[in-house]
């Protein structure tokens, strides 16, 4: 190698560094424009943007080839100045703000001037405008940022047009992917619906270019009702509610929101989310998170929800300056308006929910009759494929969706429901559990994970199956639930499941849980205590033995309160107080009637000297404590509620009494005791359920020991009766 041969060295300590170059203004303006105009979609809502800024009333798009070819935007806006055109496409030349300070109080929804010299730098760009009072308008030519050639007089209607065409011809690997992906059209439709939505006072259309009808095409109007029925149709306002927020909390009132939502009766694949904020289209994922949760939690199918928001608040407390193509903008007090919004919108879908709407649909006699015909000669249906389809017995079609609750038990009890959904105690929960815990992997122990390759090898794969794409039906008494698979139904133990369940997730979470605080700290000693006074085979008359097995089991706790505080979570403090449990499965809370239970369970069941039996035992202890047990208090249902007499007397002669006088029940008791199991029949249905679903993976054993069992099969009810 020469000595003055200027290519880079690699390893040797004489290797000079890379010089350091400033790069033309050509290729630094290429670079930001292909990160503001990323797609044709963009461009389009920078000149729609641009036109509402102009103060237009009418704003027509055409676009050719998904917008790579053509696209053209014409609007009645104040037009641009003659004298303005020279500058009109450098970087950052702008009419909407002339110094920093000016963004704290911007309205308008551009201030950078990069979105026309963008287009310029990756497409041709022609401009057409002409001002009030002119006798003519002038079209000019731009590329790379300046004017191509002089402004020429021309014939001009009010306002200005802007036509790009050939977008990213000069980025060849841009154009190929947008060439190769699905048309951008679409898009653009979706951001001229979501503008014809908000802005009322002005008439948008949009269509393809040749196209004779506009695929958007909306008039102003008064009403937003009207204008959402103009863009997605009478179908859509039908199943609309009104929602306002404001921060009543603030004296100068610095936050509202008006808009629409959807109600139970709406159905979609996709959720439809339109939200301007300060007049300005922008994205929230956080909030659209949040409004997709309560959805979810409190409409039965979890259907995609339409949504439409404005929010209101002052230009200072926006921060409309960090997104490249204004996408996003960040909110003061950000977390404290989602949540302001997240629970309105839940109280307002809570109180709208007790009816449903379902449309009918008129049969066509001939379609029926022929349809008829068919069945009787048990024919085969040829598809349009040239395919044969075989027709599915009657016997053996399953007649559920897994995702549809109009098959379960509970959608025809009507009368004791409604009672319980006033306990401000269910209103408090969550209706659904997805969990999208995903826990790292923080104990690489091999005695935990031949725990979880245990439970693993002894998955019963039919009962896995089973479990997996069930259906709710109801409960059947206070442990056993009906459920359907296919065109079978199982009885399933409630309390079996559960335990396993939370046995299963108490090694998965294994030192990753979250936890729950005690509002106060509970002694261990005392806890123990009572334990021991309800245990039944200690008696009443071993105090001492009592008092000695508490203290011995205390100090077990306390000497091992630092490993399970590290992998379960539950935090004894040196004063042997009970501070913090573990939260085995989100959105559910153990019955804490049961804690002296689990307590002294802990210290008395659990294998300490070995590691694989000490966390097997201890999860088993966890899975037994938080698994749905029947509450402690009598069901009030039905002759229950005899439990709950203040006079005892008929009780203690035998005698029966259907009418129960209400000044002769301890109405207080009596409610604690219907809140605890209507809860927990909530909490079967929409917490154990699905958690099962995604989690549980049944043991064989439970095949054999009466935790699923077949009562019924479609096949043999039909078997018996054609015998009759």
């Amino acid at each position: 190698m020469d000595v003055d041969d200027p290519s880079p060295r690699v390893g040797g300590g004489g290797a000079d560094p890379p010089r350091i170059r400033r790069l033309e203004e050509s290729v630094v303006n290429r670079i930001a424009a292909g990160e503001v105009i990323q797609r044709p979609s963009s461009a389009v809502k920078e000149l729609v943007e641009n036109s509402l800024d102009a103060g237009a009333s009418t704003v027509s798009v055409t676009v050719k080839d998904g917008g790579l070819k053509l696209i053209q935007v014409s609007d009645d806006g104040h037009g641009i100045r003659f004298e303005d055109l020279p500058i009109l496409c450098e970087r950052h030349t702008t009419s909407k703000l002339s110094a920093y300070e000016d963004l704290q109080t911007i309205k308008s929804m551009g201030f950078r001037g990069e979105a026309l010299a963008s287009m310029t730098y990756v497409g041709h760009v022609t401009v057409t405008t002409i001002t009030e009072g002119q006798l003519h308008g002038y079209r000019v030519s731009y590329k790379d940022g300046v004017m191509e050639n002089e402004p020429k007089p021309c014939a001009a209607v009010k306002g200005t047009q802007v036509m790009v065409e050939n977008l990213f011809y000069n980025m060849v690997a841009r154009r190929k992917t947008l060439q190769n992906s699905n048309d951008d059209y679409p898009k653009i439709v979706d951001f001229i619906s979501r503008f014809a939505v908000h802005h009322i006072n002005v008439n948008f259309s949009c269509r393809k270019h040749g196209a004779n009808r506009a695929d958007v095409h909306s008039a102003s109007t008064s009403s937003r009702l009207d204008a959402i029925r103009n863009v997605y149709g009478a179908s859509v306002v039908r199943d609309l509610m009104e929602i306002e927020v404001s921060d009543e909390n603030a004296g100068d009132a610095v936050f509202k929101m008006d808009g629409y939502i959807s109600n139970a009766n709406y159905v979609a694949k996709k959720i439809t989310m339109i939200l301007f904020i300060n007049d300005r289209l922008v994205d929230c994922t956080s909030l659209k998170r949040a409004i997709e949760f309560v959805y979810s939690a409190t409409i039965p199918q979890a259907s995609k929800p339409f949504i439409y928001m404005s929010i209101n608040l002052p230009p200072e407390h926006v921060d409309v300056n960090i997104h490249p193509t204004k996408k996003e903008v960040s909110l003061l007090n950000q977390e404290r308006i989602i949540e302001i919004i997240k629970n309105t919108i839940e109280e307002k879908l809570r109180s709208s929910n007790t009816t449903r709407i379902f449309q009918t649909q008129a049969v066509n006699p001939s379609a029926l009759t022929q349809a008829n015909m068919q069945k009787e000669k048990g024919t085969e249906v040829k598809m349009s494929s040239g395919m044969k389809s075989q027709k599915i017995p009657v016997s053996q079609m399953v007649r559920t969706d897994p995702r549809d609750p109009s098959g379960r038990l509970h959608t025809y009890w009507h009368g004791q429901s409604s009672n319980h959904e006033m306990k401000s105690d269910l209103v408090s929960v969550r209706n659904v559990v997805r969990s999208r815990r995903n826990p790292k992997d923080a104990c690489d122990l091999s005695s935990r994970h031949e725990l979880l390759t245990e439970v693993d090898s002894n998955c019963h794969p039919g009962l896995l199956d089973v479990v997996k794409n069930c259906t709710y039906v109801g409960l059947a008494d206070e442990v056993l639930a009906l459920i359907q698979h296919n065109t079978r139904l199982y009885l399933v133990n409630v309390v079996n499941v559960s335990k396993e369940l939370m046995y299963q997730q108490a090694l998965c979470r294994f030192g990753n849980f979250n936890a729950i605080q005690l509002s106060e700290p509970a002694p261990v000693r005392e806890l123990l205590l009572m334990a021991l006074k309800d245990d039944e085979l200690m008696g009443d008359e071993n105090d001492e033995e009592k008092l000695e097995i508490a203290e011995v089991n205390s100090e077990i706790l306390k000497e091992n309160a630092e490993m399970i505080n590290e992998y379960f979570s539950i935090h004894i403090d040196k004063d042997g107080n009970l501070t913090r449990l573990p939260v085995v499965l989100d959105q559910y809370t153990p019955d804490m009637d049961r804690l002296p239970e689990f307590v002294l369970t802990m210290g008395n069941d659990v294998t300490w000297d070995d590691e694989k039996e000490c966390f097997r035992t201890a999860a088993a202890a966890i899975g037994n404590f938080y698994a749905l047990h029947p509450p402690i208090l009598p069901n009030p249902s039905g002759s229950g509620i005899q439990l709950y007499k203040k006079n005892k007397d008929c009780m203690a002669s035998g005698e029966h009494v259907d009418n129960t006088d209400e000044d002769d029940v301890d109405q207080e008791l009596l409610a604690e005791a219907e809140t605890a199991w209507s809860q927990r029949e909530w909490t079967i249905q929409h917490v154990l359920f699905p958690s099962m679903r995604l989690f549980l993976k049944p043991p064989k054993s439970m095949a054999t020991d009466g935790t699923f069992v077949q009562v019924a099969s479609l096949e043999k009810l039909y078997k018996i009766f054609e015998r009759c």
